[in-house]
């Protein structure tokens, strides 16, 4: 007789392609957006293992039956009261949105966060010279990119070089798209995002002292002579049209990254995470009440 791990006993059979989590789960991959209830669908060992190290909140995890074995690892990490479904591996497949897939999906929620809160910790900064978060963050602003990876890579370096939160302007592709998750590598799931309104945004955080700084192949300041300290805001165009004119027309300062004329311009999350790196380099040292 074959004893039943704990991790065995929370799984729940279920072989219908119509059970509702299962449908949830299958659209929120199809469509890229959240369910009615909010939460987004992300697939493969790691991811969850990020989702759960970044305390996001599950409401199921799918095992398939090729894939059974990892809940021994897994589930041990996950609150006690989530749904747990063992699926037919055809089930499975059907659902998720990978030609291999490892065998384990869930729904998760992401945090929410408001555009206000950066406009009053925007605020407060001249009048709090003791708060470096306040005084000197940086933004990214994200104006139309279409690549679901770009996108990924984007947020993954926002993370990793300091970046208050990332605003995803008009015409920028979903940020819950299955492969920006993925590409984040768990960054999306920390990282404030937040869909605004670019060149809105852009207008009140300048009232509030908000410097912006804009990317362009052709022309502005060489990378390393602009200035990315004090409080700021880069933003990063579309894959093939850059930066829109409209959102041109309201930065302070335009930025270009020397390369080869041979090559007409950057991947769109190669040439962030460059600016991104430059703009850590400038503000490693920056103390509170020292503005660019």
């Amino acid at each position: 007789m074959t004893l039943q791990s704990p991790a065995d006993s929370r799984l729940r059979r279920v072989t219908s392609r119509q059970n509702t989590l299962v449908k949830d789960l299958r659209k929120a991959f199809t469509q890229g957006e959240p369910t009615s209830q909010g939460y987004i669908a992300v697939e493969g060992v790691r991811i969850i293992e990020e989702a759960i190290r970044s305390g996001l909140r599950f409401q199921a995890v799918f095992f398939s039956d090729s894939g059974s074995a990892h809940a021994g690892r897994l589930l041990p990490q996950i609150a006690s009261n989530v749904e747990v479904m063992l699926l037919p591996d055809d089930v499975f497949t059907s659902a998720v949105n990978t030609e291999s897939p490892q065998g384990v999906a869930a729904l998760v929620k992401l945090r929410s966060h408001k555009f206000e809160d950066l406009l009053e910790q925007s605020g407060q900064g001249s009048q709090n010279q003791g708060s470096q978060n306040k005084d000197t963050q940086l933004l990214l602003g994200v104006a139309g990119i279409q690549d679901p990876g770009n996108l990924g890579t984007v947020i993954r370096s926002a993370e990793a070089f300091g970046v208050r939160a990332v605003l995803l302007g008009e015409k920028t592709v979903s940020h819950f798209n299955a492969k920006a998750v993925r590409a984040s590598a768990g960054s999306l799931f920390r990282e404030p995002l937040i869909r605004v309104k670019l060149g809105e945004s852009i207008a009140l955080l300048k009232q509030h002292g908000v410097r912006v700084l804009a990317t362009s192949s052709h022309k502005g300041k060489l990378l390393h002579e602009a200035n990315f300290t004090g409080a700021a805001m880069i933003i990063v165009g579309n894959e093939g049209a850059g930066v829109p004119p409209e959102i041109l027309s309201l930065a302070d300062e335009l930025v270009t990254i020397p390369h080869s004329p041979r090559v007409e311009s950057l991947n769109a999350g190669i040439a962030a995470s460059i600016l991104l790196y430059e703009a850590a380099r400038q503000r490693k040292n920056l103390t509170p009440d020292k503005h660019g």
